[in-house]
């Protein structure tokens, strides 16, 4: 049910490929309105309609202008609803004002696209804001999509389609360009020009009042002329929108973007050493990081990126070998490797010994491999044959100087065979002017990317690191996360404590409180009780034992700043009675204090290991974010942290762990041993599903975490709730979509077997390659319409993909079962739900094991599957059915779904609307 055509992921993304796209009426409309066309010169509506007019697109343009009968000799019509064909794409030029009415008028005449140039709407501030939304409402009621406002328009290069105000016009290419300034889309067009940089699409996408990134990065994702995509983002816009698109694309397309505004002036003030570390533009980048997008500094950096990531394959790692005739340049460029992160690949033996077989002996016997000024083509082709090769090197510049001995244009047409080495980059800087064109212009010829100077190749080689790094880290096999039913259940005891205090108009919990929520997802802390009274506070230390420490009590804190902390060797029921007393007379002249409530009371615990941080924070664009780093007292004066959006896999966990300077030490630094790293990916982990399941907290410190070989302990807690006078509903979801456990259920086979169906998890990738191993060749050919070898099935590449998934977009659902053979967890059958692109519409496909059909297991799957369809929202399940396969139909029809021959396809087509 339902195949995979060219493809051998186990997704019917891409089933029905006659269908259009939502946004094809931006890029491929047949008619044209253009609204507030003008002959006035200079105007707005006159340039977009000559634009429009001399470049054909294949489609009809029709003016419209309410004062004239014609329009640069075109007729023109009064109304939008006068225009006597069906009108596709609508393109408005007229004041901010009337656009309400316009788009009105749009709907009414079932347009299914409008650009909105005009400015005057948000960024004028509330009146604009609100005539934004009036356009936008009128919008959503007539079914039209909405570019813009304020925005320069769009060019589709390659359908000839010019619906812009610019005076110049983007050649054919394949970059996909999206911009929120229409003044440097404009600049880039002239530099693109010059440059000779060709476009698949050119869009000023404006405000985003409708359309936005996510959107336009679907779109481009499938649109077969485009090679990658690059943005200039003044702002997010729909977080999660983004995410989810860059995610799903940014694997087989690179996603590069020039992000402006990186100043922390507009970080709030925080309760947290989290709060205060996570500055807006960090929490950005970690946002890129986790969709696998490439952030640069420059445009020109934009373009370079999008051209070298389309020419050359991924490095696997850091580590840069230099091939050079020059020193200098040898040094400029490691320079800017080490500055920027990346390393000097430490050379082989073997690398080293077929060097010195032919190189001169006062060669730099070292990397930078430096060949001598008088090295001629030979020389150098046959050290960058020998350094190629090297296994410690995961990428290769070639650095060339004009010298007296030198040929750069036959050295560059003997470098082409080195384009395209297996895994490793080659990229090459043929320094010089006229003496080294041609030799350019050979390189370029075959895809190697050449760079004036040195150090901008060594820049480029680190950029194209870390994205590939960050694809690397979104696709690996996570560990399974250790939650136990138990402690599952203990998570509705920490909701009763957070809402107790919200309850009570508190905003800080006490330390037991925050200790006590920890506590419930299995993450270990130190004992804490609370005293009252210093009587109370002896017993407490007699209790548990000599020394203890005494804290002030988190809630009296109304001041950010710390305070009453304790941290004495209190051997002595006498210096607790003086320690907790000396607690209570500070907090009497404190200010910012409200009233005294008592002190906690906890072992003192010997740090012998690695002090951390772990905690969260709120961004009002990404939701809840995550913070891991070196801590103790002087955490926020090193600021050695890294940031994560959650959930966290141990997978993920480690990467954002990876991040840190402190890391390096944990495998056991100055004699201590190593620490357990599995623990403590485990404990993040299980950290990003408590601020996942807990959308109370606004912000969480744990510091100190102490960490060791044998041991994990949280000695200090804090958790800040958000303000009781905000909605939890007005606050943004977490921008990456957790997991569904709402979705989990349990069912009961024919036979009495019973099996539980869950959503997918990036763990299942081992049982998915079991699930496959069982499969008969009908099956498969029933579910991929074809033969697929079990080799192509189970690859790492493909399964990854397809436990790794975006529950936003997709919704894979495994029947499991108790496997007796095995003693674990086994897959009987496997079911999606993908939403098709820029529509109410999902696809479905399900596959049962050979050994439980017949069982009434794939009735169920389905079923639920419609269910979740109607939780989501879609309004209409499609799939696509092998005549053959009458069981699969009979499902169908016993689920209601309409059936549909297809003669000509050799298919039976499914369908069931949901509205």
């Amino acid at each position: 049910m339902s195949p995979v055509k060219k493809t051998a992921a186990e997704t019917v993304r891409g089933i029905f490929h006659e269908r259009s796209h939502a946004l094809d009426v931006f890029f491929r409309p047949e008619t044209v309105a253009v609204i507030g066309a003008s002959e006035t010169p200079g105007s707005v509506g006159r340039a977009v309609l000559s634009n429009l007019i001399s470049h054909p697109f294949g489609g009809i343009v029709f003016p419209v202008n309410p004062k004239r009968r014609s329009v640069l000799g075109i007729r023109a019509y009064a109304s939008v609803r006068d225009v006597p064909e069906e009108i596709d794409l609508a393109v408005i030029a007229t004041p901010a004002a009337t656009v309400p009415g316009i788009i009105r008028e749009c709907g009414e005449k079932s347009v299914r696209g409008a650009i909105i140039l005009s400015a005057g709407f948000r960024e004028l501030g509330a009146p604009g804001r609100a005539l934004e939304e009036e356009v936008l409402a009128e919008a959503r009621r007539g079914g039209l999509r909405i570019i813009g406002p304020n925005c320069l328009g769009l060019m589709s290069p390659v359908s000839g389609l010019h619906a812009t105000f610019a005076s110049t016009t983007a050649i054919p290419g394949s970059v996909g360009f999206l911009s929120q300034s229409g003044a440097l889309c404009t600049a880039v067009l002239d530099w693109s020009l010059r440059e000779r940089v060709g476009f698949s699409a050119f869009v000023s996408i404006g405000s985003m009042a409708d359309v936005g990134w996510g959107d336009l990065i679907d779109y481009l994702g499938d649109d077969p002329h485009t090679r990658s995509i690059v943005i200039y983002m003044e702002s997010v816009g729909d977080a999660r929108s983004f995410l989810s698109a860059a995610r799903a694309v940014a694997l087989t397309k690179p996603i590069i973007v020039l992000k402006v505004g990186r100043s922390e002036a507009a970080a709030r003030a925080a309760a947290s050493h989290t709060g205060a570390l996570a500055g807006s533009d960090s929490v950005l980048d970690a946002a890129f990081r986790r969709c696998g997008v490439l952030r640069v500094e420059g445009v020109e950096e934009l373009f370079d990126m999008a051209e070298i990531l389309a020419k050359q394959p991924r490095p696997r790692g850091p580590r840069l070998a230099i091939v050079t005739n020059a020193g200098g340049p040898g040094v400029l460029a490691t320079d800017a490797l080490i500055r920027e992160g990346g390393e000097l690949a430490c050379l082989a033996g073997q690398t080293m010994e077929a060097l010195n077989q032919f190189l001169p002996p006062h060669w730099s016997h070292g990397n930078p491999v430096d060949i001598i000024g008088d090295a001629d083509a030979e020389r150098y082709i046959q050290a960058v044959d020998i350094v190629s090769k090297d296994p410690n090197a995961d990428g290769l510049l070639a650095i060339l100087t004009p010298q007296a001995m030198t040929d750069p244009t036959q050295t560059a047409e003997r470098l082409k065979s080195f384009a395209r080495l297996d895994g490793k980059p080659l990229l090459a800087s043929w320094m010089g002017g006229p003496s080294v064109a041609a030799g350019e212009s050979i390189l370029a010829g075959a895809n190697i990317p050449t760079f004036p100077y040195p150090d901008s190749a060594a820049r480029a080689f680190l950029y194209m690191w870390k994205y590939s790094d960050n694809l690397r880290a979104l696709y690996e096999t996570p560990q399974p996360l250790a939650l136990s039913e138990e402690s599952r259940k203990e998570q509705a005891a920490a909701a009763a404590i957070l809402e107790k205090a919200r309850a009570a108009g508190r905003t800080i919990l006490t330390e037991s409180e925050s200790k006590a929520v920890l506590g419930c997802y299995g993450l270990p802390v130190v004992p804490t009780r609370e005293a009252s009274s210093p009587e109370e506070a002896a017993a407490l230390a007699r209790e548990m034992g000599y020394p203890v420490v005494l804290k002030l009590l988190s809630e009296t804190i109304t001041h950010k700043s710390d305070v009453g902390g304790v941290r004495l060797n209190l051997a002595d029921e006498r210096a607790v009675r003086e320690a907790y007393q000396a607690i209570r007379e500070s907090v009497s002249r404190k200010a910012g204090l409200q009233h005294f409530q008592g002190a906690t009371v906890q072992p003192m615990i010997a740090r012998d290991g690695y002090e951390l941080i772990v905690g969260s924070t709120f961004d009002e664009q990404f939701g809840p974010v995550l913070l891991f780093g070196a801590g103790g007292e002087m955490v926020e004066i090193f600021q050695d942290r890294a940031l994560a959006l959650p959930p966290l896999n141990t997978t993920l966990a480690r990467r954002m762990m990876e991040q840190t300077r402190i890391f390096t030490a944990f495998a056991g630094a100055r004699g201590r041993p190593p620490v357990d790293i599995a623990a403590l990916e485990q404990f993040l982990a299980r950290f990003s599903q408590l601020v996942i399941d807990q959308p109370l907290l606004r912000e969480i410190d744990i510091n100190p975490l102490l960490v060791s070989q044998d041991r994990l302990l949280a000695l200090d807690a804090r958790m800040v709730l958000h303000d009781p006078a905000r909605r939890l509903e007005e606050l943004p979801k977490p921008a990456i979509r957790p997991y569904p456990a709402g979705y989990i259920s349990h069912w009961k086979l024919t036979d009495g077997l019973a099996v539980t169906v869950r959503p997918i998890r990036p763990d299942d990738e081992p049982l998915m390659v079991e699930f496959h191993q069982a499969l008969s060749e009908q099956s498969i050919y029933f579910r991929y319409f074809g033969s697929l070898s079990l080799s192509q099935r189970t690859t790492h590449e493909r399964l990854i993909r397809m436990c790794c998934i975006d529950y936003d977009r997709e919704i894979a659902l495994l029947a499991v079962y108790p496997n007796a053979a095995t003693g674990r967890e086994s897959i009987a059958a496997v079911g999606r739900l993908i939403r098709v692109h820029g529509t109410a519409d999902a696809e479905i496909a399900v596959i049962v094991a050979d050994a439980f059909q017949g069982k009434r297991l794939g009735t169920y799957l389905v079923s639920q599957l419609v269910s979740i369809a109607r939780q989501e929202g879609v309004q209409r399940i499609l799939a696509e059915i092998l005549p053959e396969n009458q069981l699969m139909q009979r499902i169908c029809q016993r689920l209601g779904f309409r059936l549909r021959h297809v003669p000509e396809d050799q298919l039976v087509k499914a369908e069931l609307s949901l509205r």
